[in-house]
């Protein structure tokens, strides 16, 4: 596998090829939200997509992008559970081996999700570190292939896709607004997005609790000494090198929100648009929310990442 940049064609070819397994997903409107904002926001649901998650389109390209005898041997990740449900899932589709590596306190739910698509987990202390040290001991006893949640290109690519369809069916757009963990999904969100619409910008929605991208582009050099600590637990990943590479090439704007702020989104998405969506998904909206200035009577489509969410531990319920 190469580490080069993927480019717009690496996601076109995505496209098709995970076609056959990925659901295309709604887009909702709100003109309640669009009074809110002051923009008008298109919502592309991922919470719709196979696992909940937009994950299983970069997890199918990967695994699909396998050579027969690197599918025989399987894939290994780490992942707080969206990705690792996602590769699981793809690779079921494929009929091979999947090997997830969580940290311990991950959302119960988002285990149970794994386990429910075939996977073998294997625990880990709660740190970045620990994660990808235990997923390389796997990987070098199973032989499998490491699929790394967000710096992967394959899985980069095919997160794009998802921004791909949106702005195909429903564009143009001024904005596209995405979260920000390790940076896959913003990644091929830029890419797409810069292709189809070059004067379009780009925002990063990122918790302020785990702001290393914001404090990376800050810094013109990736911040890796940062401890997360957000109710979004989708985006505690630490940003990777190739995802800052592509945040620096795309001029992506990072936006920080609290995790009050996000809370505060989720609860408005559950109420006005009707549909579940997790803190890690609604801090898109929380962004738009908290920085009306650059979306002004402008068209902004905002992905909405995903709607695993434990429904006994609501965040307001807290």
């Amino acid at each position: 596998m190469s580490d080069a940049l993927p480019d717009f064609s690496a996601v076109e070819d995505a496209a098709r090829r995970i076609a056959p397994f990925v659901a295309a997903t709604p887009v909702l409107r709100s003109a309640s939200l669009d009074a809110l904002a002051g923009a008008r926001l298109v919502f592309k649901c991922e919470n719709f997509q196979r696992v909940g998650a937009f994950k299983f389109r970069g997890a199918c390209n990967a695994v699909w992008s396998l050579t027969d005898e690197e599918a025989r041997r399987g894939v290994v990740t780490h992942s707080s559970g969206n990705h690792g449900a996602a590769l699981a899932l793809a690779a079921r589709t494929r009929g091979i081996p999947a090997h997830v590596v969580v940290p311990e306190g991950a959302v119960a739910a988002k285990l149970a999700g794994i386990a429910a698509y075939g996977a073998t987990l294997h625990s880990c202390a709660p740190t970045m570190a620990a994660r990808e040290a235990t997923a390389a001991h796997v990987a070098a006893q199973t032989g499998g292939t490491l699929v790394h949640p967000y710096t992967d290109p394959r899985v980069i690519a095919g997160q794009g896709t998802a921004v791909l369809e949106l702005i195909r069916e429903h564009g143009p757009f001024d904005a596209v607004v995405a979260p920000i963990g390790g940076g896959g999904l913003i990644g091929g969100t830029a890419i797409a997005t810069h292709a189809l619409l070059p004067a379009a910008r780009v925002f990063a929605a990122e918790p302020e609790g785990a702001d290393d991208a914001f404090r990376s582009l800050r810094a013109g050099q990736r911040v890796s000494d940062l401890v997360p600590a957000t109710i979004c637990d989708g985006l505690r990943g630490l940003l990777g090198a190739i995802n800052f590479a592509l945040l620096q090439r795309h001029a992506v704007e990072v936006l920080p929100v609290s995790d009050t702020e996000v809370v505060a989104a989720m609860r408005l998405i559950w109420e006005r648009l009707k549909i579940v969506v997790e803190p890690s998904s609604a801090i898109a909206l929380a962004a738009v929310l908290r920085n009306p200035e650059p979306f002004a009577s402008r068209r902004v489509g905002i992905v909405l990442s995903g709607g695993n969410v434990d429904l006994d531990h609501l965040p307001w319920m807290s």
